[in-house]
């Protein structure tokens, strides 16, 4: 469905993007992680066409975004960090908007969107101002605008931040039923997030691709996945000869125990091998008494942080918004996306062929 190759975006001497290279499957939920500066956000903005790279090649459902941009921008329902809506709009008044400019018919638009607010619990808020909504609701209005026209694609950067517990929750529920239907990315630098919703994760650092798979398939990939902390009675060389005897060791390491005479030992082992059985027996042949021994798997947390180690925010990239004293001006320039992507259809149906007034007139 998506095809990123050899992406790359600068700013400057900043690299922001440095070959990006990944391919999204149809009907699957993605989760784009990677730390503040990490180049997650410049990406989406490259992938759903909002600017140009400086290299490489975006394909949606085999489209160029670059060379074929309105059928590739027809697959795509894009919420951006913030959600570009018209403050002074009610609900019900903003959606149909937004299917006017995607170019639903006029016959579908209004059962369309009435279907989309119900999904969304926004029923009750029809006749709402969006300045008045909370930060929850705002958040549903901006998924409902991604998802009206029914892309094949939706691009949600960072859909639940600021949101309170009870918030998140619903949020994942809602965009946990979109896969089949649709292929959603979501960018998020927050592991729970990322962890609970997604099948498949793609972690970026530095503006690249260090890793990729199931939260599973990760936990695999890492160097020594299987931890062991013993705590025993004893002396440091006597321990390291026991654990020097055992093939299923990776790497070892001591440090001084709590208890008088005591050292903990932490033990990385190969994948998917328990040697607290055999460990056990050759300690205490060895004349050494166990006092505690757990074994953990690593988490995602920790494979995060061991991919994304000395990660240090850039400026030039997903920078916090800045508060504006005039909220409603700040709405009006994230709806400058959606008016200036329609203003590009509006061209091209003038320049066009009848084939091509009729993909356009699906977005």
């Amino acid at each position: 469905m998506i095809q990123v190759e050899n992406l790359v975006k600068r700013y400057g001497d900043h690299v922001a993007v440095d070959g990006l290279t990944f391919t999204v499957e149809q009907g699957k939920i993605y989760g784009f992680l990677g730390p503040n500066g990490a180049g997650k956000s410049t990406t989406m903005n490259v992938m759903t066409g909002y600017i140009a790279s400086d290299g490489g090649t975006v394909k949606i459902d085999g489209y160029d975004i670059l060379k074929e941009p309105i059928k590739a921008k027809s697959c795509i329902g894009y919420l951006p960090e913030v959600p570009p809506l018209y403050s002074d709009m009610t609900v019900w008044e903003f959606l149909l908007f937004a299917a006017e400019l995607k170019k639903v018919s006029k016959r579908e638009r209004k059962e369309q969107v009435e279907k989309l607010m119900q999904e969304l619990e926004l029923t009750q808020m029809r006749d709402r101002l969006l300045k008045n909504l909370s930060k929850g609701y705002r958040q549903r209005v901006g998924l409902a605008q991604a998802l009206v026209g029914n892309p094949k694609v939706l691009i949600l950067d960072e859909p639940m931040v600021g949101l309170d517990p009870k918030q998140i929750i619903e949020m994942r529920d809602l965009i946990k039923g979109l896969a089949g239907e649709h292929t959603v990315i979501l960018s998020s630098h927050i592991l729970s997030e990322i962890s609970a919703v997604c099948e498949h994760i793609l972690i970026i650092s530095k503006g690249k691709l260090v890793a990729a798979g199931s939260p599973e398939e990760l936990q695999k990939m890492m160097h020594g996945a299987a931890q062991l902390m013993v705590t025993v009675i004893g002396e440091r060389d006597r321990a390291q000869e026991v654990l020097e005897g055992m093939s299923a060791v990776v790497q070892y390491s001591f440090e001084e125990g709590s208890e008088e005479d005591s050292i903990r030992i932490c033990i990385e082992t190969e994948e998917s091998v328990d040697i607290r059985r055999e460990l056990s027996v050759a300690l205490s042949g060895a004349g050494m008494p166990i006092l505690s021994m757990n074994r953990s798997e690593k988490s995602l947390e920790d494979i995060f942080l061991e991919l994304t180690e000395a990660e240090e925010p850039d400026a030039c990239d997903e920078a916090e918004p800045e508060e504006s004293e005039n909220m409603e001006e700040s709405d009006e320039e994230a709806v400058g996306k959606i008016v200036e992507a329609d203003s590009e259809i509006g061209e091209a149906e003038k320049a066009g062929t009848a084939k091509e007034e009729t993909n356009a007139g699906d977005l």
